[in-house]
């Protein structure tokens, strides 16, 4: 009796719990790239090409480790085009050929939708159908539920110090190292003049990643985003090699400068891993271990080091907890019932708002934007102009090589959006023009005045922030981290709000037109 093994596209790891128990005299592992997967959404060019060519690799690891593989190029003919065809298609061909499989076991998918695909086709087929816990996580579905249910109100600063003090990250005894759980203030600095960031690590595609790249431009042509350069590490060695890269020229000034922004700097001093991360390439604990010793070691200060450490062990952590304890309702979210239809200058780029352009230029070359980018200024005008929350999530998962839903549709309903109403964060992640102007060198070259207040030339997020409090006041008022705002907004005076709304109504209304704006 055989085993039948499935390895997903973001499972390229050698430590899945699925690979663990294998027997690789008897089992049969089998990777495929399908259409369904390609299209549910249309995935950026360069996402498909870094996926489909780290399987590819992937499969020749695990050949050279000894597994029995079955691999599905997607042009192979016979494709069914999704997984669960796949799997029908290879117990029907083991069978003709004399091999009884007893079970298909998975690593459970991170997705809920593929989940419910495959929890429906084990209902279809003769063998056993068995989902194994994803153990590549720090913090299991099951603690993060009993955890979260102890709380009298969730919040990931205390979940990331819970999860400090359980695996003993950054600790000295039961208080945190250096004294402080959080150093966050420290890591706000505006960017200096004369900053110049080192570039991420990049690969030159070998015979494998130039024939995906030839795949996908042919069959995704019509996809969003710049396929070319491709500069992604696609094997397990290329990652580390990311990895190193990163925590020897990067992460020194990493805390520093994690919120700043430059035009023409899409990377900063930011890791650049999460592709490598969420696909299976990396795995959070190396990647803490490695930041740990470069504290150790003095090479990174600890304002770095802890911020660095906040996003894996604290933030990605806790989204993937909520992700799961709130779906599917999660998904159908929208506390300010908001409605408008997408602008297409998300996809063009073509905007007179400079840091607009700037940030969507970025992820379609890159299918990349730093965590500030994709908040604070996409996200942000996004909650503003009262984007609908279906139309932001398609588009956050479409456009960056990193998104898979269980990360992205948290920290977009959650955080960019507040469309959870509050669940996820204590305040809508709201900003005017002046906290892009303060954070990035954006402005300077905008058609648009950031000293302006109102009328035609003032910059769009100044009188837009001030109009979507306004327009939101019966829901957001009794927020005590929105007092100080409110108040401020109250001495404005009535006449001084009704020319807000006005300006924020006239822009708007060409934004509906796709106005060149």
């Amino acid at each position: 009796m055989a085993n039948l093994i499935l390895i997903l596209g973001d499972q390229l790891s050698m430590e899945l719990a699925s690979l663990k128990a294998a027997r690789k005299t008897s089992d049969h592992l089998l990777m495929a790239e399908v259409h369904e997967e390609a299209t549910y959404v249309k995935h950026h060019k360069k996402k498909i090409a870094f996926l489909f060519s780290a399987m590819r690799h992937h499969a020749e690891a695990l050949r050279d480790a000894g597994y029995k593989l079955d691999y599905v190029n997607y042009n192979d003919n016979g494709n069914t085009g999704s997984l669960t065809g796949e799997i029908k298609s290879t117990l029907k061909r083991l069978a003709a050929e004399g091999t009884t499989i007893n079970k298909v076991i998975i690593t459970s998918p991170g997705e809920y939708r593929l989940k419910k695909k495959l929890q429906a086709l084990g209902k279809s087929i003769t063998p056993t159908l068995e989902l194994l816990n994803d153990d590549r996580f720090f913090c299991s579905l099951n603690e993060f539920n009993e955890w979260e249910a102890s709380v009298k109100s969730p919040r990931m600063e205390d979940f990331y110090r819970h999860m400090r003090k359980r695996h003993n990250i950054l600790m000295k005894g039961d208080k945190p190292e250096g004294g402080e759980w959080n150093y966050d203030s420290k890591n706000r600095k505006p960017p200096k003049s004369g900053l110049n960031p080192p570039a991420p690590h990049q690969i030159t595609p070998d015979k494998i990643t130039s024939e995906v790249l030839s795949l996908v431009a042919a069959e995704f042509g019509d996809h969003f985003g710049e396929l070319k350069p491709f500069t992604l590490a696609v094997t397990r060695e290329d990652a580390l090699k990311a990895l190193t890269h990163f925590i020897e020229k990067r992460l020194p000034n990493f805390g520093d400068y994690q919120d700043a922004m430059i035009e023409g700097q899409p990377f900063m001093y930011h890791a650049h891993l999460s592709f490598y991360l969420n696909c299976g390439l990396l795995s959070p604990r190396e990647i803490i271990t490695q930041a740990i010793k470069a504290y150790e070691t003095d090479s990174a200060p600890l304002n770095a080091v802890e911020g660095f450490i906040r996003q894996i062990l604290g933030w990605r952590e806790y989204v993937r907890g909520v992700y799961w304890l709130k779906m599917p309702d999660y998904k159908n979210e929208n506390f300010f019932k908001a409605s408008r239809a997408l602008p297409d200058f998300f996809w063009s780029a073509k905007t007179q708002m400079n840091c607009l352009k700037q940030c969507i230029s970025e992820t379609s070359q890159n299918a990349y934007a730093h965590h500030i980018q994709r908040l604070m200024v996409i996200g942000n005008f996004a909650l503003l102009a009262d984007v609908s929350p279906d139309e932001v999530n398609n588009w956050y998962m479409l456009v960056y090589a990193d998104a898979y839903e269980w990360v992205e549709l948290p920290n977009v309903t959650g955080m960019c959006l507040y469309a959870d109403g509050g669940y996820l964060a204590t305040k809508p992640y709201a900003a005017s023009g002046a906290y892009i102007n303060r954070m990035s060198n954006y402005c300077k070259a905008c058609s648009y005045k950031i000293s302006k207040k109102s009328g035609e030339e003032a910059c769009p997020f100044n009188y837009l922030y001030w109009a979507f409090l306004i327009r939101n006041k019966k829901k957001l008022r009794g927020n005590h981290r929105l007092n100080m705002v409110y108040s401020n907004l109250e001495k404005q005076g009535k006449d001084r709000q009704t020319e807000i709304i006005n300006d924020a109504n006239a822009f708007l209304k060409k934004l509906d037109k796709n106005e060149y704006l």
